[in-house]
């Protein structure tokens, strides 16, 4: 399991790999000139992007709801606009109600490597769970449309969550994401793996992202994972996540050096821990990640009474043959999960969908968690160069296209499905547990 020869990072596979396969099929490491090429089609790929007119002539962009440490009572709006808005606020209410609340929102001038713009966000607290409210923003005098808001509720929780999203061409990322929205209108947020854009601090891609989530990202509560991408600058050398950070305003984790990089939350009787795995990216630019990541994560599962406990995480506990990934990324936290006694682990990075079943003391087994690589949203494929037959209970069909996944939880189960484009399934996982009275 720790052959030393067998223990490459993905970047370094990559590299093995020619920068023909790099470019062309991985769409990892490029070279300058297949850079440059994406470049210079990026403004044919680029969509208009969606703007919401505010009466008086201003445009916002790109409304979102992001996930808080409890959905049940409290939701973060947030928006950007080009423009310095005035006297900005959020006002809520339930459905066609005659009373309304208001709060503030705060701004952010970003100046991101290509492009500058200004962030809005603003939290809205003491919501009752598991009820239908809605909310629009305000500038002055002007307003956008009404936007449906539900709180989570206590019991069950119903979602989509999707794999990387990173895309040549975001119209495959919008497909697949209307797609799973639409089958699923009972879906009460929406999950993104990371690796959300190709490149973490190319803006055009950003809002191709966010024109890919338009309809959806407006209702349902958001939760992006850091990836390696996210970490990428320009030139494709490491980086700070500094788009991704402003991007999205995410649940207080205690730190002072590494806040928003990782976080948990708990929806319906989850409790969801969202890990950091960009060690080999980030170690370099601020060090000691790892180092409060375990404690905190500890902690934090401990500290939970939900029945269920779901780990999200980047980077997969294996790489591309049997060995732990990057910066031993299964001999670190197996173990760890292990101990806590997580129910699932849902990765990506791989862009493949593979169910290995229950493992526990790195071996196939009848208990412990439960490992599943989540798969591909976007349309950069990397054919025929890993399989794990050791730990594989589930394959998607080969040549993989993209996917989605649905999951529903009670205090007793836990259903998971992955589903094709076409709406095929191709997996079903069906966790059951006894609940204390």
């Amino acid at each position: 399991m720790n052959d030393p020869t067998l223990h490459f990072s993905r970047r370094k596979f990559i590299r093995l790999c020619g920068g023909t396969i790099a470019a062309l099929t991985l769409g990892q490491w490029p070279s300058a000139e297949a850079a440059q090429q994406r470049a210079a089609e990026a403004p044919l790929r680029q969509k208009q992007h969606v703007a919401h007119n505010l009466r008086g002539g201003l445009d916002i962009q790109y409304v979102r709801q992001l996930i808080t440490r409890d959905p049940a009572v409290s939701r973060t709006i947030m928006w950007q606009a080009d423009e310095l808005l005035g006297s900005v606020r959020v006002e809520y209410r339930l459905p066609n109600a005659a009373r309304s609340l208001q709060t503030e929102a705060s701004y952010d001038f970003f100046t991101g490597a290509d492009r500058s713009f200004y962030i809005y966000s603003s939290t809205l607290t003491n919501l009752t769970p598991d009820t239908a409210y809605e909310y629009r923003i305000l500038c002055g005098s002007y307003g956008t449309d009404w936007f449906p808001l539900r709180s989570a509720g206590r019991s069950t929780c119903r979602g989509l969550l999707f794999p990387d999203s990173q895309c040549i061409d975001y119209n495959c990322w919008r497909k697949i994401a209307l797609l799973a929205a639409t089958r699923n209108p009972d879906a009460e947020l929406f999950i993104n793996m990371g690796d959300l854009v190709d490149n973490g601090q190319a803006q055009d891609q950003w809002r191709a992202w966010f024109d890919g989530v338009n309809g959806i990202c407006e209702h349902l509560p958001l939760v992006p994972l850091m990836g390696n991408h996210e970490a990428y600058s320009l030139d494709w050398e490491y980086c700070l996540p500094r788009d991704y950070l402003h991007e999205f305003t995410l649940p207080n984790n205690g730190s002072s050096r590494f806040a928003e990089y990782y976080f948990s939350f708990d929806f319906g009787p989850v409790h969801f821990t969202v890990l950091n795995t960009q060690f080999e990216e980030l170690d370099g630019l601020r060090p000691g990640l790892l180092d409060e990541e375990i404690p905190w994560l500890r902690q934090d599962v401990r500290s939970s009474s939900k029945p269920w406990k779901v780990i999200l995480m980047h980077r997969d506990i294996f790489t591309y043959s049997d060995q732990p990934d990057g910066p031993d990324i299964g001999n670190i936290f197996m173990p760890i999960f292990d101990e806590l006694k997580i129910d699932l682990v849902l990765s990506a990075h791989l862009h493949t969908y593979r169910n290995r079943g229950h493992i526990y003391n790195h071996q196939p087994a009848d208990h412990g968690p439960v490992y599943i690589v989540t798969g591909v949203a976007g349309d950069i494929r990397y054919p025929d160069i890993w399989i794990n037959p050791t730990f594989d209970k589930v394959v998607a069909p080969q040549p993989e296209t993209d996917n989605y996944i649905t999951f529903e939880a009670s205090p007793r189960q836990f259903d998971l499905r992955c589903f094709l484009p076409n709406g095929d399934e191709i997996d079903h996982l069906q966790l059951q547990k006894q609940v204390k009275k």
